[in-house]
């Protein structure tokens, strides 16, 4: 077979093919060349979630009636002004976009530098279709319809409408984060979906377009290492979402999708939330760009970075140390559900007979009545002055409901503790410490305890036995099918011994042998941290539980538990008194 060159009609097509996959990649384009031409104000109206119409104005600065043409040919471009790629700093470079768009569809492009008359220009499907003067403020217009309409084969892959237009909100959604000092408006069948104004902050912006109470619930990103600059946001671990599209990263203003960075931010969250939960999370890193490089994809969605180990690194360390910095933290506001549920009590009537002894009250409406014994409270001796509530974050403990939250007054409301989460974290942030000097200390049991586990599990827990021990697990074989526990962490105490062995055997069954327990070691921690903390249904003193209070507020991340829960919430005063009316 003989080699030919293939026709330009053919080549744009091709090109398309690889640029131009849905509505959304071409959106994409469009807006990133208005960014580059410096807009502060971008305009969007899509129809049919832009399968049957996309268009884009901007305010930027603009194409010259005489380079016009230029833009609708393969490989033109304004934003090379040498052959130093690898200094590229526009989202855009390549020169493919607007001749690969106007190749599978009607393309429109009008533009007007400032001083100057407008003009467009009309390519049909790679064909000419007319070009003239216009009338428009200092910008461009690009109108986009009927994508694919001559291509059949590519327009029978494209989903739902919805289905695109949701695929194009993200786009815009990802763009507009990345550039907060430009203004978006996205309209979509005639209604306005996005607006957003220009000169926001990051954080503002961020929230913005995920969640307005991220503001009040993350913290921010800041860290500069060997001339790279990480910043963003980093949702609170208890402002967690379920599914993983709340996750934004950007290279030097670019959005991408890099399975790098995005192992980086599950690395970092690793041991502060549950399997099933993803963190909110938008970070931008700014590096030279001769150290990554933007042209790996067509679509420029994936990076390559010459140094990876140093981004991922710096990555996992800028989010943790941001988190250890808000860790006290939990997600801050009362639960609406929860806060919904609270009832007025019923007005006495006022000829309601009187309650028949000290130890019973009643409640009465109009059609019936009922008694119940008084609630039961604990009492008890104060062996020393009772602290000011405003001496502490978590306030003074004031007392224990169902023997399992820990209800505490603050300066500024009332603090609710989960017992069993909050002191689940404390025992497992003390492990941490303990590892870094080498090995946690072993308390030897009085009596060992015998486990019985089936063999499979008494072989890989003995395999690991001089691992564990590092923990302070000291175990041993005892026959085919079960263990000798002769010795447990010290902070733990001698809870449960048997369920604490027997889930380990079950971690270890779900691990790759290759990996240490040191490779795990947050997870081997949180599992005996779980076993070792205060359970819920457990009585604590006045004492125990201010104690509990105080070590939470000097200890990292004890505003959620090892499963990303939170261990606290706040009901403000102004919470309070909307329940009575007050407000």
């Amino acid at each position: 077979m003989s080699i030919r060159l293939l026709p330009d009609a053919l080549i744009n097509r091709i090109a398309a093919g690889e640029v131009v996959e849905r509505p959304a990649s071409a959106l994409k384009e469009v807006v990133e060349n208005a960014l580059d031409a410096g807009a502060t104000q971008i305009d969007i109206r899509l129809a049919r979630g832009g399968v049957d119409r996309i268009d884009v104005a901007d305010n930027g600065t603009g194409i010259a009636r005489s380079e016009l043409p230029l833009a609708f040919e393969r490989h033109a471009t304004s934003k090379l002004q040498d052959d130093a790629i690898e200094q590229v700093m526009t989202l855009g470079f390549r020169g493919e976009a607007v001749p690969s768009i106007a190749s599978v569809s009607r393309m429109t492009l009008e533009s007007r530098p400032a001083g100057v008359d407008g003009w467009h220009r009309t390519v049909d499907h790679g064909r000419l279709d007319g070009e003239g003067p216009c009338s428009m403020p200092p910008g461009t217009r690009v109108r986009v319809e009927g994508l694919f309409a001559n291509v059949p084969a590519r327009r029978k892959f494209l989903r739902s409408d919805r289905a695109e237009y949701g695929a194009c909100l993200d786009v815009v959604k990802r763009l507009a984060m990345a550039h907060p000092d430009a203004g978006f408006t996205l309209e979509h069948d005639g209604r306005r979906t996005l607006s957003v104004p220009p000169g926001q902050t990051r954080p503002q912006r961020v929230a913005a377009l995920t969640d307005p109470q991220l503001i009040e619930n993350s913290v921010p990103v800041d860290l500069e290492r060997e001339g790279l600059l990480l910043g963003g946001v980093a949702g609170l671990p208890t402002f967690s979402r379920g599914v993983a599209d709340h996750q934004f990263l950007f290279v030097n203003g670019r959005p991408v999708k890099d399975r790098l960075l995005l192992g980086a931010v599950r690395g970092a969250y690793a041991d502060l939330l549950a399997r099933d939960r993803h963190p909110v999370v938008a970070l931008f890193l700014d590096c030279p760009p001769d150290l990554v490089d933007v042209n790996v994809h067509p679509a420029k969605t994936e990076v390559r970075f010459r140094d990876p180990a140093l981004v991922r690194g710096m990555i996992v360390s800028g989010l943790r140390r941001a988190l250890e910095v808000g860790s006290f933290r939990s997600a801050q506001p009362a639960d609406r559900d929860a806060m919904a549920a609270w009832q007025a009590e019923p007005v006495p009537l006022a000829n309601a007979p009187q309650s028949p002894s000290a130890h019973q009250y009643s409640v009465w409406d109009r059609r019936t009545s009922f008694s119940a014994p008084p609630p039961m409270a604990r009492v008890e001796t104060a062996t020393a002055s009772v602290p000011e509530q405003n001496s502490f974050p978590l306030g003074v403990a004031r007392g224990q409901v169902a023997k399992t939250y820990i209800v505490a007054e603050a300066e500024d409301g009332l603090i609710i503790v989960d017992q069993h989460a909050a002191h689940e974290r404390l025992v497992l942030e003390r492990m941490r410490r303990a590892l870094e000097g080498g090995r946690v200390q072993a308390q030897a049991l009085l009596l060992p305890e015998i486990v019985e586990l089936d063999e499979p599990a008494c072989d890989r827990v003995e395999a690991r036995a001089a691992e564990l021990a590092e923990f302070g697990l000291e175990v041993e074989r005892f026959g085919p099918a079960a263990l000798m526990v002769r010795a447990v962490p010290a902070m733990l105490g001698q809870g449960d011994v048997i369920s604490l062995v027997r889930d380990i055997a079950d971690d270890l069954t779900a691990w790759d042998d290759a990996l240490t327990l040191r490779d795990r070691l947050d997870h081997v921690a949180a599992t005996m941290a779980c076993h070792g903390s205060v359970r819920a249904g457990r009585v604590l003193s006045v004492t125990e539980m201010n104690a509990l209070l105080r070590e939470m507020e000097v200890t990292p991340h004890s505003g959620q538990c090892n499963h990303g829960r939170p261990t606290w919430v706040k009901l403000g005063h102004g919470d309070i008194e909307k329940l009575f009316g007050r407000r």
